[in-house]
């Protein structure tokens, strides 16, 4: 089988807020995946599950509080020079959910779009930058009028659109979008998926993609990891989450997946996860434990040998 290459590997990441105060939260608790070059890699949960402050720690918006981010080969939270800073802050970019709140409305999209152009020094002159903005535009879906147009005069899609080209500025290798199409509509949604979709080929880029919407991530998405409450529940490739989904909180999350028919949507039962059901008091250890080739659920020994014996064929 040929090895690919890691490209980010997240191990054991944590960050609490309020540390050592009474309303301490756990957004990340102790939370280890790999992302491989070339691949988007979904993370899914509901509101509040600790994904976005996952993608937001990644990036280094957020200080860890425990853990490693390794991107090519180093440590994203160790010391950095000022130099090494920057050469990071243009390999990884993010893609925000508020296309509107992202853009600074007193900018134009040419100043917006060339604001990394102009830090990380990738055009010679104005002409060239010009000439980069209008091919980004191009690249998106747009055209060079709208270089001297502001954030408002947008549709919520088109915002977007402005967002990614900011993004590939600066010709990343790996991006992190963060619920890039839950504030655009349902019929815009497809768009911007097929567009990044699109892009990854044609640059190379490796996403981590942050949604709650199963249908569209597993349409994206080559893995999925699953996230409940800070922790990752399950990892598999994503035809197989969602044809043997094991972990009862993802089964629960597929249940919810609207269908197409209404006959099917009327006799379809939803499985409600009740996460008292699963007794730990013998102290067994939870931890990422290999049900089927390439699929993890977070589980413990007495759990996995019964999904082990369930989920073999």
């Amino acid at each position: 089988m040929e090895q690919r290459e890691k490209l980010v590997e997240v191990k054991h990441l944590k960050q609490y807020f309020n540390v050592g105060k009474p309303s301490m939260v756990k957004a990340i608790d102790d939370v280890s995946f790999d992302i491989y070059k070339g691949e988007t890699f979904g993370l899914v949960g509901e509101s509040g599950c600790g994904k976005s402050t996952t993608g937001r720690t990644i990036i280094r918006l957020y200080n860890a509080t425990d853990g490693e981010v390794i991107f090519h080969g180093n440590n994203v939270h160790g010391k950095k020079s000022k130099a090494q800073l920057k050469d990071f802050n243009r390999k990884m970019q993010m893609i925000f959910q508020d296309p509107y709140a992202s853009l600074n409305p007193r900018m134009k999209v040419a100043d917006i779009i060339a604001e990394g152009i102009d830090i990380h020094g990738l055009a010679k002159n104005p002409k060239e930058r010009m000439a980069r903005v209008y091919s980004l535009l191009e690249t998106v879906g747009l055209n060079r009028e709208h270089a001297n147009r502001y954030p408002h005069e947008f549709s919520g899609g088109q915002r977007q659109r402005i967002g990614i080209a900011r993004a590939l500025a600066v010709q990343p290798e790996f991006i992190i979008a963060d619920e890039p199409i839950s504030a655009l509509d349902v019929s815009i949604q497809a768009q911007v998926v097929n567009l990044l979709k699109k892009l990854q080929i044609e640059h190379g880029l490796t996403y981590l993609f942050i949604a709650h919407d199963l249908s569209m991530v597993k349409y994206i998405s080559d893995r999925i990891g699953v996230m409940y409450f800070g922790k990752l529940v399950e990892v598999a490739p994503s035809e197989d989450l969602y044809s043997h989904a094991i972990h009862p909180y993802t089964q629960s999350l597929l249940s919810a997946i609207p269908l197409p028919d209404p006959e099917s949507e009327r006799k379809r039962k939803r499985i409600v996860y009740n996460p008292k059901v699963h007794n730990y008091s013998e102290g067994e250890e939870l931890k990422m434990r290999e049900v089927r080739p390439g699929h993890f659920v977070y589980c413990s020994e007495t759990e996995y040998k019964q999904y082990k014996a369930m989920h073999s064929q």
